[in-house]
């Protein structure tokens, strides 16, 4: 660690804000293969609001709703749609990490706060982030129950065990955040002066865009690949990008996917496409250019053409990647899978396929 550094350890979890978390968890176990392992609400004394907690390999959902119309999430959702509200992170020291952000500029949100059960005791502080979104900080060195005091073990998850196995999500590789036209910068020194995070990649509009609209990128990282975090913003187009038709559904900043990693993409996708997850599809032609560019690679290319797998290269190996269609009706959160060979880079060669793809989808929603 740095002397710039927060004492970060990864990620901790993703909380959502949606309104009704008992289908949400229902989706996310049987079209993702997440099992739930934890629940708080009315029935363990919590009367505000209802949450399950579910996991697959180190990933961690957490996904809420309120029991109230008059509740903060219930107003979250009425404005944004399901979305993500917490981008939380593991720490060693949740007391020092939020007293080394608010000394460095950031908007307090949740002084720390200790809570403890016949488990132990979880540390938490939370500051704002880009939108609505925030950052906790957690400090669960000390604790052995499910998630945090005050939710209960669910022992039991008859839809996990129905469906069988995981489908091999191991662990969360970035999440990227969309912000209005110019904001890129300031929320990119934001994780760099906070967080002490430094740049990994930088995007601009000739790297991403088509005929039509184009989008600028910078990736921060905290030096050690535990937490990637891209910004990107809209840049000029002839028609609205994919990041505006994000901030006009979501009405305003928020986390646009979730990339989450796998080590055999070929079995993931061809277990999510079973369980009835939708992907965005690339025309046949991707696949002899990419033979082309990328070169051998461990998996069938007959293979990744049928499922619509992204393949891409640079200095350090290759990556393979696909993505997801929204999972809500608003065209805002969406996923993307991930299996990483080496390569630390982006798919900075499929931009242009990528781009296409999630045109074409706006084209059908009448959004471009």
């Amino acid at each position: 660690m740095t002397t710039h550094d927060l004492p970060l350890l990864g990620y901790d979890a993703i909380e959502f804000w949606v309104g009704n978390a008992k289908q949400a968890a229902h989706y996310y176990r049987s079209a993702y293969g997440f099992r739930l392992v934890g629940y708080a609400g009315p029935e363990t004394g919590v009367r505000d609001r209802a949450s399950y907690v579910l996991e697959q390999g180190a990933i961690r959902f957490v996904v809420t709703s309120a029991l109230s119309p008059d509740h903060e999430v219930s107003r979250h959702v009425l404005r944004h749609g399901d979305g993500i509200r917490d981008v939380a992170f593991e720490v060693a020291d949740a007391e020092e990490a939020f007293a080394l952000a608010i000394e460095r500029g950031a908007d307090p949100l949740g002084a720390p706060r200790v809570d403890e059960d016949e488990f132990g005791k979880v540390v938490c502080a939370s500051i704002g982030a880009y939108g609505e979104t925030i950052h906790s900080f957690v400090q669960r060195g000390d604790y052995s129950g499910v998630h945090l005091p005050g939710y209960h073990e669910v022992a039991h998850d008859p839809v996990a065990d129905l469906l069988g196995d995981d489908v091999g999500l191991a662990l969360i590789d970035h999440v990227v955040g969309n912000v209005a036209y110019g904001d890129m910068d300031h929320w990119a020194e934001f994780y760099q002066r906070i967080l002490g995070f430094s740049q990994l990649r930088h995007f601009d509009d000739e790297d991403i865009s088509t005929e039509y609209s184009a989008l600028m990128s910078k990736v921060l990282w905290d030096g050690h690949g535990r937490i990637k975090m891209p910004i990107n913003e809209p840049a000029e187009g002839r028609k609205r990008s994919q990041i505006e038709e994000y901030l006009d559904a979501y009405g305003g900043p928020g986390v646009q996917h979730l990339a989450l990693a796998t080590d055999d993409i070929v079995g993931a996708v061809t277990a999510m496409r079973r369980r009835g997850v939708a992907f965005l599809s690339v025309p046949d032609e991707y696949y002899v250019e990419a033979e082309r560019r990328v070169g051998d690679v461990g998996e069938s290319w007959d293979d990744l053409a049928e499922l619509g797998i992204l393949v891409d290269r640079d200095d350090e190996g290759y990556l393979l990647q696909i993505f997801t269609e929204p999972v809500q009706d608003r065209p805002t959160v969406f996923y993307e899978i991930i299996q990483r060979n080496g390569s630390l880079g982006f798919g900075a060669g499929n931009f242009k396929a990528l781009f296409e793809a999630l045109e074409r989808a706006q084209d059908r929603r009448g959004n471009l």
